[in-house]
């Protein structure tokens, strides 16, 4: 399936601001599962942008203003081809003992620790618990079980939680968007000793029309001998050809598709335009 996405996000200053400093992580990721044909990054007003990758190998375009400025717009445009997993479906029978069989090479111990937006608790421990008693035997079925749980727990409400609601606040309320539901089944799964990470991208829904869509996000559980096999408890299934990937990482903190700060006492408004449409 080919994809283009074009997300745009303007930044009004109520006042003037200068020394802004911003990285995006927009750029879609080229892997067996999808390749970027295309990509472009628009910044109002100009400035260079200087490209690196961070500590999970995610692609960040950094620019800064240093000019005063009341207004800042970023557009990025791209086209993705997403493919069929090749692997095809997700094994069985993989248990918490094939993590450190002497052939793992992967670096999954920052996804099975508490990270920022993920924290231990007693709460996310005793939830995980009332789904599996006992140790994890099979993960991927294990995650599972946990996704769905948290799928047919959760009421979604784009009203409720914001940006910086962690797992265990998302846990108490059960309600909140995707961002929540990845952040719960990352903490239930890293209770139970699964390996899980957060992904930050976007969802196609062939059955929109011109309405405005938004960014999305989902988790990918790390199975020995197979490699990451991504979920989603937002719908309640795997991802599949309509699921573009920008980013990963231990939570929400890492995988932000524009992050910054700027200099000034200013308040701001955040405007954000998505769409995904079928090429």
């Amino acid at each position: 399936m080919t994809l283009r996405v074009r997300h745009l996000t303007r930044f009004h200053y109520e006042g003037v601001v200068t020394d802004s400093y911003n990285d995006a992580r927009l750029c879609p990721v080229s892997d067996p599962l999808q390749r970027c044909a295309s990509f472009d990054l628009a910044i109002r007003p100009r400035v260079p942008v200087h490209t690196h990758h961070d500590f999970y190998l995610n692609r960040v375009d950094h620019f800064e203003l240093h000019e005063a400025h009341e207004n800042l717009e970023v557009e990025a445009v791209s086209v993705v081809e997403t493919r069929p997993d090749p692997r095809g479906p997700a094994p069985s029978g993989i248990g918490p003992d094939a993590l450190h069989a002497p052939g793992v090479s992967e670096n999954y111990f920052d996804y099975v620790v508490e990270s920022r937006f993920i924290p231990q608790s007693v709460a996310i421990w005793r939830e995980a618990m009332d789904v599996i008693e006992g140790d994890a035997s099979d993960l991927w079925a294990d995650a599972v079980r946990l996704g769905r749980h948290v799928h047919a727990s959760f009421a979604y409400d784009p009203d409720w939680t914001h940006v910086h609601t962690d797992a265990a606040e998302a846990l108490k309320d059960r309600r909140g968007v995707c961002q929540d539901y990845a952040h719960v089944m990352i903490a239930l799964c890293r209770a139970k000793g699964i390996p899980a990470r957060y992904v930050s991208g976007y969802f196609f829904n062939d059955k929109t029309g011109d309405e405005n869509e938004a960014s999305h996000a989902w988790m990918e559980v790390f199975l020995p001998g197979h490699g990451w096999k991504a979920w989603d408890p937002t719908h309640g299934r795997e991802a599949d050809t309509r699921y573009v990937k920008l980013a990963i990482g231990r939570d929400y903190a890492d995988a932000k598709p524009l992050s910054g700060r700027f200099r000034g006492t200013a308040s701001r408004h955040i405007e954000v335009s998505v769409q995904v449409r079928r090429q």
